[in-house]
């Protein structure tokens, strides 16, 4: 007996059933076709790091995720805010600070780390150990983010706020930025990060 002419009753398919069935499988063969073309046209996607704090150990991984996710195709997207807005005014960022006190990583217990000047020696042992292992400068980071595309956006409440100028930050960052639209990049994203 053919599987054409079996009944359902036997544990068997009738036509209709088989038709059914194969109608179902080319019917899951074009959404899972269909998913795929979307994926595949997609790219990577978008990628939103809001950045808040602007000491120097805190400018690198914004900075650094930003340059490599726009690297493997991401549309990045860097929401400067508060402290982190330092990180793009271009007089502030070539000396950022690094706070020694609460620091669990720091080589140096709280009370020392508390004592006068300690913070500028730390950041200044910090940009030493950065320059001699070659890695990149704040400044140089955010060349490379500008030049992959990355958007970096400085809150303009924070401008007003800390009475900065426009003229204040790189060529290329763009100022004017408010919440409302950081937060629907952030609704728009693949990827949010807070940093």
């Amino acid at each position: 007996m053919s599987a054409d002419t079996q009944s359902s009753e036997d544990g068997e398919f009738s036509p209709d059933d088989v038709a059914d069935l194969r109608a179902q499988v080319e019917a899951l063969e074009t959404e899972v076709d269909d998913l795929r073309s979307e994926v595949d046209d997609g790219g990577p996607g978008r990628m939103v790091i809001i950045a808040t704090k602007g000491t120097l150990d805190m400018a690198y991984p914004p900075l650094i995720l930003a340059s490599t996710a726009a690297a493997f195709g991401y549309d990045v997207t860097v929401f400067h805010t508060f402290w982190g807005l330092e990180i793009l005014h271009e007089e502030n960022s070539k000396d950022l600070g690094l706070s020694s006190v609460g620091n669990p990583n720091m080589p140096v217990p709280n009370a020392i780390a508390a004592l006068p000047g300690m913070d500028r020696m730390t950041a200044r042992m910090m940009r030493n150990r950065i320059e001699d292992n070659d890695v990149a400068s704040v400044e140089e980071l955010i060349e490379t983010s500008l030049a992959s595309g990355v958007d970096l956006q400085a809150c303009q409440m924070t401008i007003d706020l800390l009475g900065y100028d426009e003229d204040d930050f790189y060529d290329g960052v763009t100022t004017g930025v408010g919440a409302a639209s950081a937060f629907r990049d952030m609704a728009e994203a693949d990827v949010q990060l807070l940093v």
